[in-house]
C-alpha cells in the first residue's frame, strides 16, 4: 500500500490489486474537491444501504478488524463496495472507484468543464490496470 495525497486527502492505494481504502470522511472530501453536490446523498445512501449478498471475498476493516459489510454504490452500474460497520472507512476494489467517479463525471460533462477535468483526472488515476 502507498499513501496518495490529493487536496489534503490521504488515502491508501494498493499497487498490487489497485484497491483503495478511504478513512471515514475522505471520500466525502474527494467528492467535494471535484464539486460534486450529490456526494452527500450518494454517501448517505451507500452507508445506510442494507448489506447485499456477494461472491466477492470477505474483507476486514484495517482499523477495527471487523467484517466489513457489502453495499451497492453507483446509479447506473451497481458496484459492490466494502464498508466498515463501525464507520472507520470503506474499501473499493481495483477499478470500482474509477467506475463511480466516471458516473459522476458523465453526469456533469455538459455543465462544468473544470469539475469534468478534475474528475476525469481522478478517474484515470484510479482506473485498474488492465
Amino acid at each position: 500500500m502507498i499513501v496518495v495525497e490529493y487536496e489534503q486527502i490521504e488515502l491508501d492505494y494498493c499497487t498490487e490489486c489497485g484497491g483503495t481504502w478511504f478513512d471515514a470522511g475522505e471520500l466525502d472530501l474527494l467528492l467535494q474537491s471535484i464539486d460534486i453536490e450529490s456526494g452527500n446523498t450518494f454517501l448517505n445512501d451507500m452507508l445506510n444501504a442494507p448489506e447485499v449478498k456477494s461472491t466477492e471475498k470477505e474483507r476486514k476493516c484495517p482499523v477495527c478488524n471487523k467484517k466489513m459489510k457489502k453495499s451497492v454504490a453507483g446509479s447506473d452500474n451497481k458496484i459492490t463496495i466494502d464498508i466498515c460497520p463501525e464507520g472507520h472507512g470503506m474499501w473499493f476494489d481495483g477499478g470500482e472507484l474509477h467506475q463511480i467517479i466516471q458516473q459522476f463525471v458523465e453526469k456533469r460533462a455538459e455543465t462544468d468543464s473544470a469539475g469534468l477535468q478534475i474528475g476525469t483526472f481522478l478517474s484515470k488515476v484510479f482506473q485498474a490496470q488492465q
